[in-house]
């Protein structure tokens, strides 16, 4: 493995009671390549918040500086306190972090380490990982270049396209996309039509339901259950659609994040067919109808073609392959824009627009490294609801 010249600790710690248990997370990351390189999860049995983050930034840096003991460090951690008192501005009272400042201080003597505070919500790896060391109240340290032997999936390369049979020479960071489909409005549980225009309702009883569980699977990913091998997700981006924006709102909620949007991952336009069902289309519209399945340039009238749709949300995609570049991204979007990016993954043609099927509050899993490859994980899970 090369050795990493410049890495990046994200760090934070937890207690539940300040004081009570307590525990630390720590992730080393290639700055370069934006690789996750090392996780470490530590118990620490009754403390303080403060005192946890200590250990947590302690932990982290002896994990990089053995991987490389000259690497150029860049410290991230939502303590405000940490990183103050680590650049000088702020004075040490407390002795148990008197006790753990001068370890940092003697960890870094000598050493590039800069020092930045980020928000809570850039912080979700480091703040999963403590969480994961309170919850089973162990430790773990995993290197993610090399396959954990606690993943079920022992075929899996962490930061490359799995198959040998995939190009070689990827250059491009990895970026994990997962693919949500809203839930359940009244437009859907009564099987009509609904695209990005006309009726713009939000999430049913039983939609929001389903995306509270969706949420939580959601939040499982890079921690626990079938997707543990992967990393945790830190963005969400939603469609502009009320329907998908109050989905994403209660996958925020759940996993502490912001939400950005994308207009780019609405829905196609279906025009006039909007709010009318299958049968109500076909008895109105038969000639064109006929005419509109399977094509790439004929569009319901006032609508968009798939032609026009593609090209939209192939742009939409790559922006959000570009904006979060080597992180894990859920993207809470529709059917039609999620077998978007499923083509695109699958470098399939027109037919990838109706052969997978994507039911409300699904989950797909795509790992693109910009558009130079792509490896499909999961394609419409529902094992959640």
């Amino acid at each position: 493995m090369k050795v990493p010249q410049n890495l990046i600790i994200e760090a934070d710690g937890g207690s539940r009671g300040n004081p009570g248990l307590a525990g630390s997370g720590a992730c080393v990351i290639d700055a370069d390549s934006g690789e996750v390189i090392l996780e470490i999860s530590k118990f620490i049995g009754v403390a303080t918040n403060n005192v946890a983050e200590y250990i947590a930034l302690v932990s982290g840096l002896e994990g990089a500086y053995e991987l490389n003991p000259q690497a150029r460090i860049l410290v991230r951690m939502d303590s405000k306190l940490v990183i103050e008192q680590m650049a000088g501005r702020w004075k040490i009272k407390h002795p148990d972090m008197q006790q753990l400042g001068a370890k940092v201080q003697s960890l870094v003597a000598g050493k590039q380490v800069r020092w930045q505070w980020i928000p809570r919500e850039e912080n979700s790896r480091a703040d999963a990982l403590a969480n994961k060391a309170m919850d089973e109240q162990g430790d773990a340290q995993v290197s993610k270049l090399a396959d954990s032997p606690r993943s079920p999936v022992v075929e899996f390369n962490q930061t490359l396209p799995s198959s040998v049979r995939a190009p070689g020479n990827v250059s491009a960071p990895l970026t994990t996309v997962i693919l949500v489909r809203h839930g359940r409005t009244h437009l859907t549980e009564s099987k009509r039509i609904s695209g990005s225009g006309g009726e713009n309702p939000g999430l049913s009883e039983l939609g929001r339901g389903d995306a509270h569980k969706a949420a939580k699977a959601v939040a499982e990913i890079g921690n626990s259950g079938p997707w543990s091998h992967l990393q945790p997700v830190s963005a969400i981006v939603s469609s502009p659609i009320q329907r998908t924006l109050d989905t994403a709102h209660i996958l925020a909620n759940e996993l502490g994040l912001g939400v950005a949007v994308n207009d780019d991952i609405a829905e196609i336009s279906f025009g006039d067919w909007d709010g009318h069902t299958n049968a109500e289309v076909i008895s109105k519209w038969p000639d064109l109808f006929s005419e509109w399945q399977g094509s790439w340039e004929v569009s319901p009238p006032n609508g968009e073609s798939l032609e026009l749709f593609d090209a939209r949300v192939q742009r939409g995609r790559q922006n959000i392959l570009r904006e979060f570049a080597g992180q894990t991204v859920a993207v809470v979007s529709h059917v039609m824009p999620i077998r978007g990016f499923i083509r695109a993954g699958m470098d399939a043609g027109i037919a990838g627009y109706w052969r997978p099927q994507i039911s409300p509050c699904s989950i797909s899993i795509i790992r693109f490294w910009g558009d130079e490859a792509a490896e499909v994980i999961s394609l419409n899970a529902t094992s959640h609801l």
